[in-house]
């Protein structure tokens, strides 16, 4: 057997391909951004073509740097930002409009009639999600209904739709030239479109977008062994190697983090933050603002559901201070900036960029600095917005113990900023519970590779998972209580502060 299990994980702002061994430990890894465009206010687009090249890249950098080929790989799981949406020619592979991201809120009115007219109810009793711009169902709607020629081509059954994993499984496997139109219940779960009991495209959901249905991949299981196609020889793996897992990014590292038993949760904190907690073979309604949706699915077995938050600006908000503020040069110094301060200093930041997610869902808040006087400093900013990740993320553990009945005991915790030991400090702090971190931060790609090497038996199952998981450090609350209620009542006023901001129609 190959001794190895290879990831792609096609995020919002990077491609990265990684390799793991059996006992779950990186052997490589190669990692390239892609631009973020930004038409106008509140639109975020990619590019596909360039997505795909980068994937090309990374996989071919990955394996030549550490002299592997497509023998030494048992399988290949995939791994997306979920919701952004592509719809290309399966003719010519050509998009017909660059991807619209999940972050981007064009579809404000599409969202919003929904909800005037009851058919929100419909969703959110079918699909598990309230009608929001962060789905997928409104931005097909809008590029069929804005982009010249794609509703015909759409109902000629040329002009095909995807997210990200399936726009990389298709090229993978051949393209147009035969390539796999297939997802898997986790991303489906995020369209708007498909029926949580079922798994399957619902044909009430679809008349609600005006979608038509051949558009639409084949939905099947997260983890198996024969769904997802073979990479071709002419490919980025110069050879044959079967594709066997597909999840979306935040079920991604659900799995990576071992979360197999109904009550196990984990925060994954990327370009945004998203809570997930496994609720089993059971539907859980949430009633606090949280989403629905589908955990896992593996070969032969019933569906895991979850509950979820998704809180649209956390390490982002880190990149506008770099980027747009320009008050840091890079993500890190966001910590060494903010250990200027000894705390906030008055100042809350809520980075609604993109309106509110969980548990919220306004589309017409806008991001607010408040509390300023001419005391505070960039450090205070920088402080600000470290406290604004954590804070998010409290308000979605209280929805998640309002629905569930349990409260956190220790929050399991992965990506890019849990570098980030200040901000790991806080959110311990903020909850009131412990946080731990694994020694294999990058969750996300290791649960895509989990998934795909189960599907070909390279480990046994899910007790043989666990094994692997070893905790890399663990951070204690040390603010009193008192500190922490007063910290979270001025949070909730600069959210307030935050809504009405937009007119939506």
């Amino acid at each position: 057997m190959a001794d190895f299990v290879g990831a792609v994980d096609q995020g919002t702002t990077s491609t990265r391909f990684m390799i793991f061994d059996h006992g779950g430990n990186e052997v490589g890894r190669h990692q390239l951004e892609h631009q973020q465009i930004l038409p106008r206010a509140g639109w975020v687009e990619h590019n596909p073509l360039e997505i795909w090249e980068r994937t090309q890249t990374v996989v071919r950098t990955a394996l030549n740097t550490h002299s592997l080929a497509a023998s030494d790989l048992a399988a290949l799981g995939i791994t997306n930002q979920r919701e952004t949406t592509v719809v290309w020619n399966r003719r010519t592979g050509r998009p017909y409009y660059n991807a619209i991201v999940w972050q981007d809120t064009r579809t404000d009115r599409i969202a919003s009639a929904l909800e005037r007219d009851g058919r929100g109810e419909v969703i959110r009793r079918k699909a598990g999600l309230p009608p929001a711009t962060y789905f997928s169902g409104g931005k097909i709607q809008w590029i069929l209904e804005n982009v010249d020629g794609v509703r015909e081509a759409a109902e000629r059954g040329e002009a095909v739709f995807g997210n990200t994993d399936t726009w990389l499984l298709w090229h993978l496997t051949g393209g147009s030239d035969g390539g796999a139109h297939v997802t898997d219940p986790t991303n489906a779960s995020r369209t708007m479109l498909m029926n949580l009991e079922t798994l399957d495209w619902d044909d009430e959901l679809l008349s609600f977008f005006d979608i038509p249905r051949v558009m639409l991949p084949r939905i099947v299981p997260s983890s198996d062994p024969l769904a997802y196609g073979v990479t071709l020889p002419n490919g980025p793996f110069a050879g044959p190697v079967r594709i066997t897992g597909d999840l979306g990014d935040q079920q991604a590292a659900t799995v990576g983090q071992v979360c197999f038993a109904p009550g196990e949760a984990k925060n994954t904190y990327g370009t945004g933050n998203f809570m997930l907690l496994n609720t089993g073979p059971e539907i859980v309604r949430s009633k606090a603002g949280l989403l629905t949706t589908v955990c896992y699915q593996f070969a032969g077995q019933p569906p895991v559901y979850a509950l979820e938050g998704s809180i649209a600006v956390t390490g982002s908000a880190v990149q506008w201070l770099r980027d747009q503020l320009k008050i840091i040069s890079s993500a890190g110094q966001s910590e060494d900036l903010a250990r200027q301060v000894a705390d906030n200093g008055g100042v809350y930041f809520v980075p609604a960029f993109s309106g509110l997610f969980a548990p919220y869902w306004r589309s017409d808040a806008r991001g607010a600095i408040v509390g300023l006087s001419r005391y505070n400093t960039d450090a205070h900013i920088a402080r600000a917005t470290l406290e604004a990740i954590c804070y998010q993320s409290r308000d979605v553990a209280e929805a998640m113990a309002q629905d569930s009945g349990v409260r956190l005991e220790c929050l399991k915790v992965d990506g890019g900023v849990t570098v980030n030991d200040l901000c790991m400090q806080l959110q311990a702090d903020i909850l009131g519970v412990p946080v731990s971190r694994p020694v294999v931060a990058e969750t996300t790609a290791l649960g895509a590779a989990y998934a795909a090497g189960l599907a070909v038996d390279f480990w046994r199952d899910t007790d043989e998972l666990r094994e692997n998981w070893n905790e890399s450090r663990r951070w204690q609350p040390s603010w009193s209580s008192e500190q922490r209620a007063d910290g979270y009542a001025g949070w909730q006023k600069a959210v307030r502060r935050t809504l009405d901001w937009v007119d939506v129609d």
